[in-house]
């Protein structure tokens, strides 16, 4: 059972900040909530790391929620958007309708440090809002390979970050471990994390009352964790992590594809944190979607073309990625490729 907190008097906005780096499952979970019927007016600011937007291709039915959904394309929530962010949520906040909650999707190179700050530094936004929670939602077939990277000198692990962070950690793909495998990661995320309560999960399928309205951020555990965290500070990406984008008119010969995502995840898979697409196949009326985490693909067509576009958005993030070369071999898989 989650603490209960007396909030009776607390009518200032819940902000939830949803972190967890690449691939672990943020945009299924957000679908989730997206989609299920809950009956609140909730507003998302969605941040991704990448030259394309492609979330929002891949959050099914957002037309037919009640919920708006801002992506910001130029840079980390926690760098560059930091002005950003409070701009927006002052927008949000200064609505006559009120909303029920706020939830920010941080990229998964975020460490949600810097955005938690935020509702205790900025005058405006301590008054109309309170941090709700930072939930973190853990990839349990590779996190412990995250936490292991060796990051360049100055730079942070954004993996443990998050999970230092984490008022509740959710633990996805627990159906891709064993018993064995799984307990080694809880014990991993309990030397990092002592208090955050765990959920099992597979396809970030949880009851929303354990993301939205939890009353978990507590700043005097964070204080104790980092004294230093309400101070101002810059922090370093690793600057070997990069992103490709492609967004290209076409028609994608399927054989092709297949075999250049094999090619790469076969050569390259360790290096590849996630790559995500919305792709046009030659012969097909629907989208194709994919995702991939490392080594591990899944795709799937998610509803039909119709009249709009059909133009290829494909994102691929990772370490020390060859630009020119995965470019070139991608171009390659159009039906009009020379």
């Amino acid at each position: 059972l989650w603490d209960m907190v007396d909030t009776t008097a607390d009518t200032r906005v819940p902000v939830t900040v949803l972190t967890g780096f690449l691939g672990s499952g943020k945009t299924t979970l957000l679908n989730r909530i997206l989609s299920e019927y809950h009956g609140k007016k909730i507003a998302v600011i969605e941040n991704e790391f990448g030259e394309v937007g492609v979330d929002d291709l891949l959050i099914t039915r957002r037309f037919d929620t009640k919920e708006e959904i801002f992506e910001m394309n130029n840079g980390c929530i926690c760098c560059t958007v930091r002005g950003d962010l409070i701009r927006i949520l002052s927008k949000l906040l200064k609505r006559k309708e009120k909303l029920d909650a706020i939830l920010i999707e941080t990229t998964g190179l975020a460490d949600p440090a810097p955005v938690a700050q935020t509702f205790f530094m900025d005058e405006s936004m301590k008054e109309f809002a309170r941090l709700d929670g930072i939930i973190t939602v853990v990839d349990v077939k590779h996190v412990i390979q995250h936490l292991d990277e060796e990051k360049p000198e100055g730079a942070e692990n954004e993996a443990v970050e998050q999970v230092v962070f984490a008022d509740r950690l959710l633990l996805n793909k627990t159906d891709l471990v064993s018993a064995e495998e799984l307990a080694e990661v809880e014990h991993r995320l309990r030397q990092i994390n002592k208090f955050a309560p765990m959920v099992h999960c597979q396809n970030a399928n949880v009851p929303i009352d354990t993301v939205l309205g939890v009353h978990a951020f507590d700043l005097d555990r964070i204080l104790g964790i980092d004294p230093s965290f309400l101070e101002e500070s810059t922090h370093e990406h690793d600057q070997s992590v990069t992103s490709i984008g492609f967004t290209q008119e076409g028609d994608l010969n399927m054989d092709k594809l297949n075999a250049w995502i094999s090619k790469l995840l076969q050569e390259r898979g360790k290096e590849i944190y996630r790559m995500k697409g919305v792709l046009s196949i030659s012969g097909s009326d629907e989208k194709y979607a994919f995702h991939a985490v490392h080594m591990l693909f899944s795709g799937e067509t998610i509803e039909p073309w119709g009249d709009a576009k059909r133009v290829n958005k494909l994102v691929v993030i990772g370490r020390n990625l060859p630009r020119e070369e995965i470019t070139l071999s991608f171009q390659a898989c159009f039906v009009d490729a020379k």
